[in-house]
């Protein structure tokens, strides 16, 4: 039986390292945006999205409405009578 030369272990550790960072899935209520060197590409939406590791990023934006409860406050005014 042969013996697998440690060099082709390291490289495809490292293709399988590259893919996995090249490959995002954004659901049904996330788009991102793709930045390429720190400028704008483009807005994506749901979907698998393919990006060039180490140059491109993408930043995830939610559209899912958040709800914060917001305690009742005591509202002070003042009513101005007019005198006939």
């Amino acid at each position: 039986m042969q013996q697998v030369p440690v060099v082709t272990i390291v490289v495809v550790i490292f293709a399988i390292i590259i893919l996995s960072n090249a490959i995002k899935v954004l659901r049904e209520y996330e788009r991102g945006v793709v930045f390429r060197l720190g400028r704008l590409i483009n807005a994506k939406g749901p979907g698998i999205i393919f990006l060039i590791p180490i140059v491109d990023r993408i930043v995830r934006v939610s559209l899912r409405t958040v709800v914060l409860d917001v305690p009742p406050q005591d509202v002070i005014t003042q009513t101005m009578c007019r005198s006939r």
